[in-house]
């Protein structure tokens, strides 16, 4: 069983190149593989490995005073999740495309247990702040799909969608919360005033929630082989990852004709399936994504 670790925090680091090794070595001899990104911003990582490594790494990065507080979530998997270790340099934890500091200002945290009732009055504006094809496979009811490639476009999202005169409250979710530290912070600077949080995002939510109360429809797109989590953290067993393309695949995408291993899938077939057997599924008059360059 490896236990799996998300993690970030915000905090001026200046020094990122002194860390980056050091914490790689420190992953390494305790056989932890994931990777951490440092920036002058702060952390952004997932790591995995035995219960005894991830330990000993967290205690290793708690050390320095500026990441004592440091917060994590946990869940696990059967198979290892991550081939290789990583401490990468970044010039920030995620790119957004605007320029923010959530140091200094962010929305208000609500946590798991009183997020219900926030996103069920109606005058919250439910946003997915995760890009296209996380939410693809699974999203809170009602949640508003902004149809981003990249958290980059957010921003223009924001000005063609919401007002701060109009959107009087709105609540912001990802899977882990640091996109949201960032998007919060962004809508606060803009002019709205009534800006929440998802504390510890999705995969909080899906820990503490019972089923029976939760409001998640699907399963959570995660950044490692195990591609989704579902309530309990469980992995999922019915979601999958196209090798081809690189998108997310529920359960009946897997079922299609248009989907084949390691080949291509209901996203990518237009382009990636051999022309006799795209022509087939043509004549057959099956409803096909994209059209044939």
């Amino acid at each position: 069983m490896y236990v799996v670790a998300a993690l970030y925090k915000f905090v001026n680091v200046n020094n990122p190149e002194e860390l980056q090794p050091n914490w790689k070595q420190k992953m390494l001899d305790n056989d932890v593989t994931g990777t951490i990104l440092v920036t002058p911003e702060g952390i952004n990582g997932t790591i995995s490995g035995p219960r005894e490594g991830i330990d000993a790494v967290l205690a290793h990065i708690r050390s320095d005073e500026r990441f004592a507080d440091l917060e994590h979530k946990e869940s696990f998997s059967d198979d290892k999740p991550f081939q290789r270790t990583k401490v990468k340099l970044k010039k920030e934890t995620i790119p957004m495309g605007a320029q923010v500091d959530p140091k200094k200002i962010v929305g208000t945290y609500v946590k798991p247990q009183d997020w219900n009732e926030l996103i069920s009055d109606p005058d919250t504006v439910l946003v997915d702040t995760r890009n296209d094809y996380e939410i693809y496979i699974g999203t809170f009811k009602n949640a508003v799909n902004p149809k981003t490639a990249t958290f980059k476009e957010f921003p223009q999202w924001v000005a063609e969608n919401l007002d701060p005169q109009k959107n009087k409250k709105v609540a912001m979710f990802c899977t882990g919360g640091i996109r949201c530290e960032k998007s919060t912070s962004y809508l606060k600077e803009q002019g709205f005033e009534e800006v929440y949080h998802l504390q510890g995002g999705i995969l909080k939510y899906l820990e503490e929630v019972e089923q029976e109360q939760s409001m998640w429809e699907g399963e959570c797109y995660v950044f490692d082989d195990r591609v989704a989590v579902g309530h309990g953290l469980e992995p999922s067993k019915d979601n999958g990852l196209c090798k081809a393309c690189g998108h997310s695949l529920i359960a009946a995408d897997l079922k299609r004709p248009t989907y084949l291993k390691d080949e291509y899938c209901p996203h990518c077939f237009a382009e990636k399936a051999p022309k006799e057997v795209y022509q087939k599924l043509l004549d057959e008059g099956y409803p096909l994504q994209g059209k044939r360059l």
